[in-house]
């Protein structure tokens, strides 16, 4: 069994986003979910932004926020700044942040 994309916080203040970034890609997409060598499901993103000084980082948050209508501020990376396997951490309530996370991809469960 896989682990789900995403997990509710302890303290139920937001959850915590897997995603496989892809920097330099021909457009900015959330591309639905994969499994990662051990299991995991991650969200795939791709952006355009080249990944230098934090430019595909800060697409990353722009593009999410973008599509799930979140404020840029309530979403932070808190792992993998400088790999393409990120953890972030989106505030908010857990139930409707996991809802809009199953919405952006289509209600597709894993790859």
């Amino acid at each position: 069994m896989t682990d789900p994309v995403c997990e509710i916080l302890s303290d139920q203040t937001g959850i915590r986003l897997f995603v496989r970034l892809t920097p330099k890609a021909s457009r900015n997409a959330i591309n639905g979910l994969l499994n990662d060598a051990t299991g995991r499901t991650q969200l795939k993103v791709s952006v355009t932004a080249v990944p230098e000084n934090g430019k595909a980082n800060q697409a990353l948050i722009k593009l999410l926020a973008k599509a799930a209508k979140w404020p840029k501020s309530s979403v932070g990376i808190v792992a993998g700044h400088t790999d393409r396997n990120k953890v972030l951490v989106i505030s908010g309530n857990p139930e409707e942040l996991t809802a809009q996370i199953t919405q952006l991809t289509g209600g597709q469960t894993h790859e």
